[in-house]
């Protein structure tokens, strides 16, 4: 009945160190430094491969050990299959009993709900900025004089014609 902990981090520049600190308890820990996005992270698998009946997986936080609700949920029938339970410190969640498989639930979901909205935010921006640079573009290229009065193809200046004569 082994502790075995599992430490990530996005990327190389950041540090394992507050991490490691937490999982100081466990009698082996995995760590790596990779996105959550990726498919392929070589020490969680192991980490997976490694526990035993009776183990507990020790992590710092929910988002470190899944990369989303469905990832987490597959993680979680893994480790329920072969019947090892997962502990979450900062979140303190413990499968071992009830209301720790529900705050587990719970709170996956709410991280799937809160990467969902980042995405919706970052598009709007994204959309934002588009409409914006389209829109002076398009005002740009509207703002030609086309009065008779005035030198007509000439560029407007503040939105109103001006003729050569005003210029020079």
């Amino acid at each position: 009945m082994a502790l075995v902990g599992y430490a990530r981090v996005s990327s190389v520049g950041q540090s394992l160190e507050v991490q490691l600190d937490k999982l100081k308890s466990c009698t082996k820990v995995y760590q790596e430094k990779r996105s959550g996005v990726l498919h392929q992270r070589p020490q969680l698998q192991a980490c997976l491969e490694y526990v035993r009946e009776g183990d507990t997986l020790v992590v710092t936080r929910l988002d470190r050990l899944a990369r989303s609700t469905l990832h987490l949920c597959q993680i979680a029938e893994e480790l329920e299959r072969k019947q090892v339970n997962l502990q979450v410190l900062d979140q303190n969640i413990d499968t071992a009993n009830a209301t720790g498989r529900l705050l587990f639930n719970m709170l996956g979901a709410i991280g799937q709900f809160e990467t969902e909205l980042r995405a919706e935010r970052q598009m709007d921006g994204m959309k934002n900025t588009q409409a914006t640079t389209n829109s002076r573009a398009s005002r740009a290229s509207a703002t030609r004089c086309t009065d008779q009065n005035t030198d007509a193809g000439l560029p407007a200046f503040k939105g109103k014609c001006l003729s050569l004569s005003v210029l020079y």
